[in-house]
């Protein structure tokens, strides 16, 4: 029985292996992660070339000119020149607010300026000021003007409570938060949230990408044996169990083959820039989910994927399973603002959801050991059960031909086959 299950999992790994489409996406995949990670980055954080002109309405008339020379003094383009020049548009007690704003919106979508901001009569007592512009994703320009307007400000209230003004700036300190993260037992660990996240978010993205190629791999392959009628040559020389096994087997090494490919390319660009992504313990912790979370959706796509007749049927099916992996991936930014929040705990235990839940928890807070062990254990009863049930499903699909089988009669086959 060893002896065929080997023989069918080498074939499929040879035959698949060696294809072109394989080799391909085993280097481009990384390439687009890391361009899509990389490239917009680079982008957002890219240094402005030109003086942009921003508007400002001031009916107090006392915040133009401190702001107009912060904002020169402190941002500067890599030639010297400011980076934003602060236009006022009109500023005094005798300001129409409402017409010189109207006026001011022709200038902004017409491209005169930037944007202007809308300051209140009284400055110092606002806490909201609007800026208005044609475009809106401009982070850094919003982000800069909110600090230089927090300063400006809170001068203007000091002075009006009588404090001075070297005083009032000295108090203006910045502050850069860093984040370190601790052990259970307290001790120091060097786990930034972009580091954390970054661990989390690759291991959701290498078991979706897995499960998503090798799944569909397998239900395809299925699906092409029964209607060239291939299958039945195959069941006559192995049982149906020794030819699950072994498609299964093979295209889990084919899958696991990638990941450990992109996995030494990432230990190795670890090593060049000298950075530790994830500690040895927690890396040794995702690849048991990992495979885990592999084995149970590899049984679940044969229980999905053995009784389709049509390409369109697995289409359908295969789409289904993927909107529930991209569920933990949506969950990832509330998962670390709450690591300990009770919904997450519970999602982890539901067998769909355990290893990518379980991912997102480790690098952020370690989970309490009743919990991993509860998680794993849960998983492995989950996979004997889907592997038995894939089993029974598997042996009666693959040589039914015509209509395909009701949901009621799937199930039957799983518990009867």
């Amino acid at each position: 029985m060893i002896a065929k299950v080997v023989s069918v999992a080498r074939w499929e790994y040879l035959e698949k292996v060696k294809s072109k489409a394989f080799l391909i996406g085993l280097f481009l995949t990384p390439v687009l992660m890391i361009g899509m990670g990389v490239i917009p980055t680079l982008l957002i954080t890219q240094a402005d070339t030109r003086t942009k002109v921003v508007g400002v309405i001031d009916p107090s008339g006392a915040g133009v000119g401190p702001l107009a020379e912060l904002l020169e003094s402190r941002y500067r383009l890599a030639d010297g020149k400011p980076n934003y020049l602060l236009r006022p548009l009109t500023a005094g007690s005798t300001v129409d607010v409402k017409t010189s704003a109207a006026e001011a919106d022709k200038e902004a979508g017409a491209g005169d300026i930037e944007g202007y901001c809308l300051l209140g009569p009284t400055p110092e007592a606002d806490t909201v000021v609007e800026y208005r512009s044609k475009s809106v994703g401009d982070i850094q320009l919003v982000e800069n003007l909110q600090q230089a307007l927090r300063i400006v400000l809170s001068e203007r209230k000091g002075l009006s409570m009588g404090l001075d003004t070297v005083v009032i700036r000295a108090l203006n300190v910045k502050v850069d938060l860093k984040q370190v993260k601790l052990s259970k037992t307290g001790e120091k660990e060097d786990s930034g949230f972009l580091q954390v996240f970054f661990t989390a978010y690759v291991f959701l993205f290498m078991l979706f990408l897995l499960i998503v190629t090798s799944g569909q791999l397998l239900v395809r392959s299925i699906l092409e044996e029964k209607s060239n009628r291939i299958v039945e040559v195959l069941v006559s020389s192995c049982s149906s169990t020794e030819l699950m096994s072994g498609k299964v087997l093979g295209l889990s090494a084919l899958g696991f083959t990638q990941i450990a490919f992109w996995s030494l390319m990432g230990v190795a660009a670890s090593l060049f820039f000298g950075v530790m992504v994830v500690t040895p313990g927690i890396a040794a912790l995702l690849i048991v989910y990992f495979v885990l979370g592999y084995l149970f959706y590899a049984a679940v796509f044969i229980g999905a994927g053995s009784p389709l007749t049509t390409e369109q049927e697995a289409q359908q099916v295969t789409s289904y399973l993927v909107m529930v992996l991209v569920l933990p991936i949506a969950l990832a930014f509330p998962a670390m603002q709450n690591p300990d929040a009770t919904w997450l705990k519970v999602l982890s235990f539901i067998p769909f959801l355990t290893p990518t839940m379980m991912a997102l928890r480790i690098p952020i807070q370690m989970p309490s050991p009743w919990e991993i062990l509860a998680t794993i254990l849960l998983m492995i009863v989950s996979i004997v059960f889907a592997m038995v049930a894939a089993g029974r499903i598997f042996r009666i699909a693959i040589l039914s031909t015509g209509k395909s089988p009701k949901i009621a009669e799937i199930f039957r086959w799983a518990r009867e086959g």
